[in-house]
């Protein structure tokens, strides 16, 4: 069965002025709900994550100031939100949602998590909308506590996973691969174990030219035994903060490369959500939509 870990507090934590582009975590289980795509059954609701699996992954001062709220003015500037009690709430349920969800991968096949994709955030700070790295946390709790010796983090995001590249620099268990805009943020970027930037601009046979020319071979190389695959859709022609060029069929395209690849070689994968900015909240959810009727689609 396919399991999707969802909470009201994805959307409703968060400050007036961010409520707009993360209406999409109420609004995306409600269209596939309504279409039938899944059922209550498919969902369910995370508890917030132990701290001792978040220090497996985040120095335990950057977490015991951000769990106080003593971040410095110039720190809570970096991750874009105002620093509060609910913010970090929802974000420890975030984050035990990806851990969940890669429980259920193991038994499942796939597991998903309609918010996550923090690739921003680093061991020791959060950037980018993101305080901490379910990623990184999730992929350190499979090595640690399940026997996962070989993890492949995609990210397709139109960022790159800076905080993702940086936690896992000196962890051969773990390759980092990242797609995304160049000239987007984050304007300095760390080094991922294969990062592709991709022009201003670049459509859908550009980039899944790209795609299908190093996904097949990362797999073949790496010999993964765990995926987790970010699949913001902020790589659309309309989101706000993109500079891609690609259409909703590129991205739908996008994810069945990857999903069919795991289903292929029948290796678990987690799916985080990540970015979406499109002006209409219509492109945003109907994007990431497609990405859960994949899953439906491939694996049950």
């Amino acid at each position: 069965m396919l399991k999707i870990a969802w909470s009201e507090i994805f959307a409703h934590s968060l400050p007036e002025g961010h409520r707009f582009p993360m209406a999409k975590y109420d609004l995306l289980p409600e269209q596939l709900l309504y279409e039938g795509t899944i059922t209550h059954e498919n969902l369910f609701a995370p508890e917030p994550l132990a701290e001792r699996f978040i220090l497996d992954t985040h120095d335990a001062d950057y977490w015991h100031r951000l769990h106080n709220l003593q971040l410095t003015p110039s720190e809570i500037r970096k991750t874009g939100f105002p620093l509060s009690e609910q913010l970090v709430q929802r974000e420890i349920v975030i984050m035990n949602g990806t851990v969940q969800a890669s429980l259920f991968a193991l038994e499942f096949g796939i597991g998903m998590n309609i918010a996550g994709g923090t690739h921003h955030a680093f061991t020791n700070r959060g950037e980018g909308f993101c305080l901490l790295n379910d990623i990184a946390i999730a992929a350190n709790h499979l090595i640690k506590y399940k026997n996962i010796n070989k993890v492949l983090v995609v990210d397709l995001d139109v960022h790159q996973g800076n905080g993702t590249a940086q936690i896992f620099e000196h962890e051969p268990r773990v390759f980092t691969f990242s797609m995304h805009c160049g000239h987007n943020y984050p304007f300095h970027k760390e080094k991922s174990d294969l990062d592709v930037p991709l022009e201003e601009g670049t459509d859908d046979k550009a980039y899944l030219k790209l795609l299908h020319q190093h996904l097949p071979r990362l797999f073949d190389e790496v010999q993964p035994e765990f995926v987790f695959f970010q699949s913001g859709v902020d790589v659309l022609a309309t989101d706000k903060l993109g500079k891609l060029g690609m259409t909703l069929e590129g991205s739908k395209a996008r994810d069945r490369a990857v999903l069919e690849l795991c289903r292929k070689n029948n290796l678990p994968v987690t799916v985080s959500m990540g970015g979406g900015y499109s002006k209409q909240i219509a492109h945003i959810v109907e994007a990431h939509a497609n990405t859960f009727r994949l899953a439906q689609q491939l694996w049950f």
